[in-house]
């Protein structure tokens, strides 16, 4: 049985998304902004994150695969489901749930930027650094960690513990 060791608390994720809430909130007061979560690992984050923002949003999805039921990135990002949304002239939020290697945020955004939004920013609940291969990096992180493999809070192996509450570190 995998061991689960805790790294963030339900407490501690609801005050950081709290204070990039209102960050976000003042960085984009009187813009048309659309938030695009990544599937699948960043819909409990980007739910709890627009809920707590005091101004207008659009939201879409988009989705890629890389993982598998691995615990590494295989390199392959694939397009699964794109987003539905116009772009053109709006400012664009990118939520993910972590950002690892960086290969599929640096995909991502190449991709956004044949929309011709008016801007594009990333708002990432992990930063993990350990297998970072591009430079890629958030404008707003709620954590930052170096290493190891997190499940929880939409994050997940195999996707199992995805539904955790908080942050665990997970020894296989």
């Amino acid at each position: 049985m995998p061991e689960l060791v805790p790294v963030l608390s339900e407490e501690k994720i609801d005050r950081l998304i709290g204070s990039i809430a209102k960050k976000i909130s003042e960085d984009y007061k009187d813009k048309r902004l659309i938030l695009i979560g990544v599937l699948k690992g960043a819909f409990i984050f980007l739910g709890d994150l627009s809920r707590r923002l005091t101004i207008p949003v659009e939201i879409d999805f988009i989705q890629f695969s890389s993982y598998g039921n691995k615990d590494s990135s295989s390199g392959d990002i694939q397009l699964r489901s794109d987003i539905s949304s116009e772009l053109k002239g709006k400012d664009v939020l990118v939520v993910e749930d972590i950002i690892d290697t960086g290969l599929t945020m640096t995909k991502f955004i190449k991709h956004l930027e044949s929309f011709n939004p008016e801007s594009i920013r990333v708002c990432t609940f992990i930063d993990k650094h350990e297998r970072r291969e591009v430079d890629c990096k958030a404008d707003y992180v709620c954590h930052s960690v170096e290493g190891g493999f997190l499940v929880g809070y939409g994050l997940d192996y195999a996707e199992k513990y995805r539904n955790l509450p908080a942050l665990y570190h997970l020894n296989l």
